[in-house]
């Protein structure tokens, strides 16, 4: 976007007046350059309205602190006004549009048609803020005693544009993420976490599927605004959010819109998923910790870049999930009750049916942090662990346990195409999701989209509600320490409109 020069009918009546008499005065480099001051000056309170960003919300990073993100076409950040004190916002990344990553093969991805350059920015939000707002737009704010205790959980949200899935990304009742959004802003959170999964829309939509027609797709600005920015709006605007990386989001996908727009770390080019031979350290962030009160706190660790198959001897990714592990173990000392949250579950299930004898055979959790984690014992997690939050398998399921193993939620039914083969509503004493893992309870909802809400009762205790697209409760779950139950072993229907 070009820079736009000021013309004095923008300026007051006096300061035109002193422009025109320096005019005068200076020669015309020394006159442009006070210009420019003058325009730069426009976003400010009480002169010119400043350019509404495209989006704005709020991030919780390390120890919970809360990170301010805004995500504009204009080439400058937008000025942020914290408790009366206005400044501009910091540069995360810089304006353009996402370059094309060259593909493990040497080639390169079909550029998509349209690819809008944005400037994304960031500021950290002082503890005991009590008005934050980017230019004009309030922005929600943590709790100031940390003790969240209404929390939406939600993940697997895009719409998937993928070989040969297609889903009707035109059509609310087929992808309803934006319903949902709504629905879970209207439920008022405190906080809202989200599993994993944010980017979908990889491929162009075949042109006979109407359902799809014109969706931006590629691993650009487009396509995350059309998969996320814009269906979340309502749900950005009500609560601070966690944010867990998923699969989708490792360097080869949608790294390079993760890293910009939403990762809570620091943002650096060698971290930026543009340079493959980079990969190495952008795939992987180290696990941090958001207190919640009570003694209790979310640790958040990123499981993207593992796979289903399992590491050969050598991989990389086994020293990286080990150095993952040791870091989420020392950090779980801090409080007494830990709920981890990432987007691979470890102790869940997820069921296949063969086409030809339509058989359902059950599989667990993914085999290349079993491996990874199992280093460390069959518990898998670090002992202080009592929940785990995390998405990928595109149902909602709940797990518990005989055995010390924490309690597993999966909450990954809030837009992309559901699973649709059913889950037991039981499982055989001899089947298990992970190592040594002895089921207790089991309730699932498949093919039904929604979201997932925990209401603290107590300091290890969470009332915990399935709800469908339109806010109605469709199961109830009560967890206590590690172990959970539900008042339903199996969901029935859709649900929604």
């Amino acid at each position: 976007m070009p820079l736009v020069r000021p013309s004095f009918r923008s300026i007051s009546p006096p300061l035109r007046q002193a422009g025109r008499r320096s005019a005068r005065l200076l020669p015309r480099a020394g006159l442009l350059a006070m210009l420019a001051a003058l325009g730069g000056c426009a976003g400010f309170p009480g002169q010119q309205a400043q350019q509404a960003p495209e989006s704005a919300f709020v991030i919780l990073g390390e120890d919970g602190a809360p990170i301010a993100r805004a995500i504009t076409l204009a080439q400058a950040c937008p000025a942020i006004e914290i408790d009366g004190r206005t400044s501009p916002m910091t540069v995360r990344a810089p304006w353009g549009a996402i370059p094309v990553r060259p593909l493990e093969d040497g080639g390169k991805r079909p550029a998509p048609a349209s690819s809008t350059a944005v400037l994304s920015c960031e500021t950290p939000i002082p503890a005991g803020s009590t008005r934050v707002a980017v230019a004009g737009q309030p922005l929600p704010l943590p709790k100031a005693d940390k003790a969240y205790r209404r929390i939406v959980v939600i993940g697997d949200t895009g719409c998937r544009l993928k070989g040969k899935d297609f889903q009707e990304c035109n059509d609310p009742h087929a992808y309803p993420f934006a319903h949902i959004a709504a629905s879970a802003a209207a439920w008022k959170p405190d906080l809202v976490v989200h599993v994993g999964d944010f980017h979908y829309r990889e491929d162009p939509c075949p042109a006979d599927r109407p359902g799809c027609a014109g969706s931006p797709w590629g691993y650009n600005y487009d396509a995350w605004k059309a998969d996320f920015f814009t269906p979340a709006r309502t749900l950005l605007a009500a609560a601070p959010w966690i944010v867990a990386r998923g699969n989708h989001e490792t360097c080869s996908r949608g790294g390079q819109g993760w890293w910009r727009y939403l990762d809570p770390h620091a943002y650096a080019p060698q971290r930026s998923c543009d340079d493959p031979a980079m990969d190495v350290e952008a795939d992987y962030t180290d696990p941090y910790a958001v207190p919640i009160g009570g003694d209790a706190q979310f640790i958040v660790f990123d499981s993207a870049n593992t796979t289903y198959k399992g590491f050969k001897a050598g991989d990389v990714r086994l020293q990286k999930y080990a150095e993952a592990w040791r870091k989420m173990e020392a950090l779980s000392r801090a409080a007494r009750f830990n709920i981890a949250v990432d987007h691979h579950p470890l102790y869940a299930f997820g069921a296949n049916r063969d086409a030809a004898t339509g058989a359902i055979t059950l599989f667990g959790g993914d085999a290349g942090l079993v491996q990874a984690f199992g280093a460390f014992g069959p518990r898998l997690l670090p002992s202080n662990i009592d929940v785990l939050l995390s998405g990928h398998v595109h149902l909602w399921e709940q797990t518990s346990f005989g055995s010390d193993h924490p309690t597993q939620f999966v909450a990954g039914f809030a837009g992309t195409a559901e699973d649709i083969v059913p889950l037991p509503a039981a499982v055989p004493p001899t089947v298990t999701p992970a190592p040594g893992a002895l089921v207790e309870a089991m309730s699932s909802w498949i093919d039904g989209f929604g979201f997932m809400t925990m209401e603290r009762t107590g300091p290890d205790a969470w009332h915990a509600v399935v709800h469908d697209r339109d806010g109605r409760a469709r199961n109830t779950c009560e967890i206590k320490g590690r172990h959970s139950r539900c008042a339903l072993a199996q969901v029935q229907g859709g649900g929604g409109r």
